[in-house]
């Protein structure tokens, strides 16, 4: 007779587990996703340094005319330099800047303004600029004292506005109006360059304390870059 043994067992085994298979709807977006990261990395760098490509192409292309054509390097290196243009254009006017800032040259340059204040339409064309530029490229702190919000073009319509300062000579005197007068510019969507001027009374505008860096980063980026929370608190501060 045989003794059957203890019955043994066999421990369970778990099924082994699958891998879940991403859907192909899934992939496609993740692709998507980094497509459009990558982009945003890489559109900003590749279009800053085609404008300056083009910028020193343009340049060169305005300047190396009027360079002899012994003197030009490509006769003697075989190739043309680009950026050439550039150095030559700022070493041109660091030397009139010197010239000019010197006796002889502010002698000059009254002369010269003087034999321009006698032609009428020449006159006038200069005289627009040169304030112009001299407003513009005159180094110090940033010609626009703040950013505002103005109720424009009809009653609970705001309208991001860079202050300029007071109003001056006879604009400070406008009948019914009793509080300062301050000249705004409003600048345009995206070209922020472009606008146009208003005078508007001081109670009238809303003050902001975003910077007008900050300001004109909002308006030509069309309402979709603002100040981060940091640089609000630094403006305060």
């Amino acid at each position: 007779m045989v003794r059957k043994g203890p019955k043994h067992e066999l421990p369970h085994l778990a099924p082994p587990r699958r891998r879940k298979r991403r859907s192909p709807t899934g992939v496609l977006a993740s692709l998507r996703s980094s497509f459009f990261t990558g982009a945003m990395v890489l559109v900003p760098i590749g279009v800053t340094f085609w404008l300056i490509w083009w910028l020193t192409g343009w340049i060169d292309g305005w300047v190396m005319p009027f360079i002899p054509l012994r003197w030009r390097p490509d006769n003697w290196l075989g190739v043309n330099p680009r950026g050439l243009g550039v150095v030559i254009i700022v070493t041109f006017t660091m030397l009139i800047g010197w010239l000019a800032r010197g006796y002889i040259g502010r002698a000059m340059i009254r002369n010269a303004e003087a034999i321009v204040d006698r032609m009428p339409i020449v006159r006038s064309i200069y005289g627009g600029l040169k304030q112009i530029s001299e407003t513009i490229l005159t180094p110090g702190d940033e010609k626009f004292e703040r950013a505002c919000l103005v109720e424009y073009p009809r009653r609970g319509a705001y309208r991001i506005g860079l202050v300029s300062g007071p109003a001056r000579a006879e604009l400070t005197d406008i009948d019914g109006i009793d509080d300062r007068i301050l000249s705004v510019f409003l600048p345009n969507t995206p070209n922020a360059t472009t606008g146009f001027l208003i005078y508007v009374a001081e109670r009238e505008l809303i003050f902001l304390d975003m910077s007008v860096e900050d300001a004109a980063k909002l308006v030509i980026s069309a309402g979709l870059v603002y100040p981060t929370s940091s640089e609000k608190s630094d403006d305060r501060s």
